[in-house]
């Protein structure tokens, strides 16, 4: 009896020092900045002009954005990536958007790339609404004419800022319904919610939207449950479009299937202007 008492109080004892853990390296295991942090290709590569950009946001810290115009272009894709690598791994969304009549800004989180500062729920949100006021305040661009794009962690991350501003549309891919949603599904034999000291909410932001939503998800995503794609869609007001992809995580990307652009391209269609912007800076 002793013996088992002795292994119950050095079993408790390892996972209550692995709770610990986990509460305090949380975001070693949410933000993957060191993957692939070199510049793969841009949109040059692509045969696409485009304009680096530096912007400071509201706390002081400068990140690097990619602007890809397009002639005549009708709006702009503002596009927040996933929690791993870099912008130059989504330029592949820049030829889509050029199709579809759009310009693209992509920006990258402070701590990824070659962006200053480190990764944090409240930075990341600073940092969209770094990209937003510089379309917004220096580019001249109507807040109708932007369309809002996230992917995985990035879904939260414009959702949240669709909710506090007014864009022409929100268009999420494979994001989740909150980071304590996910975790606990991730890890069942954690108390995960409880552990929890980031959020990204995207269910209560989508909540409260008065914009068009494009929500994209796959049943083969092995990440992000297809339900959490479901339950986004059930959460946002009409008018909204459910696009089911196909593929893995890192594999249902909307730029490599002609299908899924031509079924954004209708939505955009029909949902935002469709004369062409006035030139901007």
């Amino acid at each position: 009896m002793n013996i088992l008492l002795k292994w119950l109080t050095a079993g408790g004892a390892a996972y209550a020092a692995l709770l610990g853990l986990v509460f305090l390296l949380q975001a070693h295991l949410l933000y993957f900045p060191g993957v692939g942090r070199q510049v793969q290709q841009t949109p040059k590569d692509l045969g696409l002009d485009y304009e680096t950009l530096w912007l400071t946001t509201e706390d002081g810290v400068r990140i690097e954005a990619w602007y890809v115009p397009a002639p005549g272009a009708r709006g702009v894709a503002l596009l927040a990536h996933g929690n791993a690598g870099n912008l130059s791994h989504r330029v592949g969304y820049a030829p889509l958007f050029h199709r579809l009549g759009y310009a693209l800004l992509l920006f990258e989180y402070r701590g990824y790339g070659r962006s200053e500062g480190q990764p944090s729920e409240a930075g990341t949100y600073a940092d969209a609404r770094a990209a937003w006021h510089h379309l917004v305040a220096q580019r001249g661009v109507a807040p109708e004419r932007i369309v809002l794009v996230g992917e995985s962690l990035g879904g939260a991350v414009v959702a949240r800022l669709a909710a506090a501003e007014r864009p022409g549309a929100l268009v999420l891919a494979s994001s989740f319904v909150s980071v304590p949603e996910l975790a606990a599904e991730l890890y069942p034999w954690l108390p995960a919610r409880w552990l929890a000291r980031y959020h990204y909410d995207t269910l209560e932001a989508v909540s409260r939207l008065a914009c068009p939503v494009f929500i994209a998800h796959s049943r083969q995503d092995e990440i992000v449950p297809f339900r959490h794609g479901q339950r986004l869609f059930a959460a946002a007001s009409e008018p909204k479009v459910f696009l089911e992809m196909a593929g893995g995580h890192n594999e249902g990307l909307l730029f490599t299937h002609e299908a899924w652009g031509q079924t954004l391209g209708h939505f955009l269609e029909q949902h935002l202007p469709r004369d062409a912007m006035r030139s901007t800076q």
